[in-house]
């Protein structure tokens, strides 16, 4: 994989630690907080997430590292049990339905070990490893099943349908249903008409 200088970032510099921090807190208060209580469940989210629209639910358990690096549109469902890795933005549209234990990651580490591994760590005053980190993108009336893992630099596209346990590993076009690991298309649809068309294809 190429990287671009800019793709890296420092994960345990003070000012991110104290951000985590806060950020645990606030999740954490957002998980014991009174369900019924829609508006201080409401205040909390204004102040751990970067934007949120209205008519939002997420469900508890919720977990992230920043919360500022993520985006909600209107009418968003996020369910039980899923977790935002927002190193970078994940920026999630209008009307879409996350299920259950959906995982968004938009952070991993490089394959080859003198790639992710830092030797001199120790004098630097840095992590032993090397992370990078891509944005994630949902686009308006999305669906993505229950037990999803979407990887650093994905995007689904507007309308699509990411199929239960799928792993998306690169960007899903509008107005399909994708499925597998790794996640491919293998269905269009028409929504102009309301017409499916069953069209089986291979790789993107």
């Amino acid at each position: 994989m190429y990287y671009e200088s800019s793709d890296f970032l420092e994960t345990a510099d003070s000012d991110t630690l104290k951000q985590i921090a806060r950020t645990r807190e606030l999740t954490r208060e957002y998980y014991f907080s009174d369900y019924g209580d829609i508006e201080k469940r409401t205040s909390i989210l204004r102040e751990l997430l970067g934007g949120i629209g209205e008519n939002v639910v997420i469900d508890t358990p919720f977990h992230c590292d920043y919360g500022k690096n993520i985006f909600l549109g209107n009418d968003v469902i996020i369910n039980m049990n899923c977790t935002f890795v927002d190193n970078k933005t994940i920026r999630i549209g209008d009307r879409v339905l996350i299920a259950s234990n959906v995982q968004m990651y938009t952070s991993s580490h490089p394959v080859l070990p003198q790639e992710r591994l830092v030797p001199d760590w120790r004098e630097r005053k840095t992590t032993f490893f090397r992370t990078y980190a891509r944005p994630i993108e949902i686009e308006n009336n999305v669906w993505i099943g229950g037990g999803c893992i979407l990887l650093p630099g994905v995007t689904i596209g507007e309308n699509s349908v990411i199929g239960a346990g799928s792993v998306v590993t690169r960007p899903i076009p509008p107005n399909c249903v994708a499925v597998g690991n790794p996640c491919k298309v293998i269905r269009y649809f028409d929504t102009d008409r309301e017409r499916w068309q069953h069209e089986v294809i291979g790789e993107l």
